[in-house]
């Protein structure tokens, strides 16, 4: 089961860190912040809530959740979620379709794409005339790879345009009814 997303967003780029220094969690010299609130044991209660408490104040907190969901860490409490409310989500990941982050892709960001956003990247870019050699540095891949990855599209929109003509729509059911000269018109 894809989820599939289609929101406004500000996707950050592969490697791109610097969204941590706006993170509430940074302890700076006037926000001082014990860095061990963020990974509590299970039964402490009273850190996970003050851990939860910051991050709801926090601007990047989608931000840090993701980046947590696409590196895989599962330490902590990250995007306002403790390790038990991510492991569903870290399950999901990989099959999250959002067309923000397809848009964002061909329009030549770098950004984190799941295997079933980088399947939709292609197919856009095949719909919309992308070169094989743009999509090869689009998805960092070889333009052989490019080249085989668009001719399964094409073999593959094929296919589904023969099954589309093969099943033709079978005539209206008229009940009984007789159709006579008159309900098919004239002929110039």
């Amino acid at each position: 089961m894809t989820s599939t997303m289609n929101g406004p967003a500000h996707h950050r780029q592969l490697g791109d860190q610097t969204w941590q220094a706006d993170a509430v969690c940074q302890s700076t010299e006037y926000n001082p912040v014990d860095p061990e609130v963020f990974f509590p044991e299970p039964d402490e209660t009273a850190k996970i809530a003050t851990a939860k408490a910051l991050c709801g104040q926090c601007p990047v907190r989608r931000t840090c959740l993701d980046a947590a969901l696409e590196s895989g860490t599962t330490d902590g409490i990250r995007g306002g979620l403790t390790e038990e409310e991510r492991r569903a989500l870290h399950e999901k990941i990989a099959h999250r379709l959002d067309y923000s982050r397809v848009n964002d892709t061909i329009g030549g960001r770098d950004i984190h794409l799941t295997k079933a956003e980088r399947r939709a990247v292609v197919y856009a870019a095949f719909r919309q005339g992308v070169s094989e050699q743009r999509l090869a540095w689009l998805l960092k891949i070889t333009e052989e790879h490019a080249q085989k990855l668009y001719r399964e599209t094409r073999r593959a929109l094929r296919n589904r345009d023969l099954n589309q003509t093969a099943k033709t729509p079978s005539p209206p059911d008229n009940s009984g009814e007789h159709l006579n000269r008159d309900d098919f018109g004239t002929a110039a």
